[in-house]
């Protein structure tokens, strides 16, 4: 069934644990994430984000996820995740998506709040629900990361508050030290940043960049106020581990496409566990 984040991340945020946002690019990694959502019977959340539609359009993607969320017997959001241009968003909610997020973290605070805000009253007409990133969280480059700049994008709680009052969002993306694509070293979390920004705000924290954190960093993150987490490189790289693995002279790709979708369950599976929102579906 197709749900919006409201109707799943309530219940994350008051028994403790996370929901994943698996970003998917073809029907192999879809059938993987749904089936093991089916499995251990987690809400989900799916979707595709607006870099990713080079590989798949969003028209493409909406044909296979649409119905297979549709058909599902657990709780789907359809999410189009770091939309950057107006138009895709609204075209993802045209096409049936039941959840955006509108990404101006790179714009200034007054400018984030005022487009956000617009977003948010665009996407009740649709009945869609909504995220919005305060702070920045950039790639996954050792340099950066550690820099005192990067540290300079975390989100400020105070910001936090007044952003969380001004535009209504449904979800909010917080920066606190992770960052999108593969680490090159151990990133630093700043849990007391974290814990701050969850005790004085009702809306539930989303954490961008889950792929290579440890089972631990995930964890303590949920412990201190993250309700949804994204992964998209620990997927793609399993579907891609899959087809190295499996390849023999003479394979073709249907030979390969059994064991991707399999190494997708199990990794998807794995997070759900860590995550905690296996049996709340």
């Amino acid at each position: 069934m197709i749900v919006t984040l409201n109707e799943v991340l309530k219940d994350a945020k008051k028994n403790k644990y996370a929901i994943g946002l698996f970003n998917t690019v073809n029907l192999e990694m879809a059938k993987g994430v749904l089936s093991a959502a089916e499995e251990t019977k987690s809400p989900v959340i799916i979707g595709t984000a607006e870099v990713l539609l080079q590989y798949s359009s969003l028209e493409e993607l909406s044909y296979l996820l649409v119905p297979m969320a549709r058909k599902a017997s657990i709780p789907v959001v359809l999410h189009f995740d770091h939309g950057l241009t107006e138009d895709c968003i609204i075209k993802a909610m045209t096409l049936g998506f039941s959840s955006v997020m509108y990404d101006c973290s790179t714009s200034t605070f007054e400018e984030n709040m005022r487009k956000s805000k617009e977003m948010c009253r665009i996407a009740r007409l649709f009945g869609a629900s909504i995220e919005a990133e305060l702070g920045h969280v950039g790639a996954a480059d050792a340099d950066v990361v550690e820099s005192d700049a990067y540290q300079g994008m975390y989100t400020d709680p105070a910001q936090a508050k007044e952003f969380a009052e001004f535009t209504n969002v449904d979800a909010l993306a917080v920066a606190i030290g992770t960052a999108h694509g593969a680490y090159k070293s151990n990133p630093k979390l700043d849990l007391i940043r974290l814990k701050e920004i969850a005790d004085i705000i009702d809306t539930p924290l989303v954490l961008h960049g889950g792929s290579g954190l440890s089972d631990q960093d995930f964890k303590n993150c949920v412990e201190n106020g993250v309700c949804k987490i994204n992964i998209f490189t620990d997927i793609n790289n399993a579907a891609a581990k899959a087809a190295y693995e499996s390849y023999r002279p003479g394979c073709g790709m249907t030979d390969l496409m059994g064991s991707m979708v399999k190494y997708i369950i199990k990794e998807t599976i794995a997070k759900m566990n860590i995550f905690g929102c296996t049996g709340k579906g």
